[in-house]
């Protein structure tokens, strides 16, 4: 089992930045994958960004891309978020996943709020 704890979330005003950590805790001695999904009100989860263990490739959704950084700390099981040049259409519960490769299994976390205004 790994659980996964979100941080950083908050109210900033459009243009500004946050930066948003996810730590790993438990069995997360076997490969896996980090990212981020977000979910806005009535509106589907959708894919914002993601890093691969093995070589650390990402890949970001094209509505944030330029503006957002993902990256990831192997020694600490921790993945940031960095989001600059904030719009309004990001506010969104933004939850962390984590996935197991050897064992095809995914992990999140409770979510963090993100409120940004025009």
């Amino acid at each position: 089992q790994v659980q996964v704890v979100e941080s950083g979330g908050g109210l900033v005003e459009a243009g500004g930045s946050l930066r948003l950590s996810c730590a790993a805790s438990g069995r997360t001695s076997s490969r896996y994958d980090m990212g981020w999904f977000r979910q806005a009100p009535g509106k589907e989860r959708e894919f914002v960004a993601s890093i691969t263990d093995s070589s650390g490739t990402t890949y970001y959704a094209d509505s944030v891309k330029g503006r957002f950084t993902i990256s990831r700390d192997n020694v600490k099981d921790t993945v940031y978020l960095q989001m600059n040049s904030l719009k309004p259409e990001d506010t969104a519960v933004y939850y962390c996943y984590v996935y197991v490769v050897t064992t095809n299994s995914r992990y999140w976390g409770q979510g963090t709020q993100v409120t940004v205004s025009s």
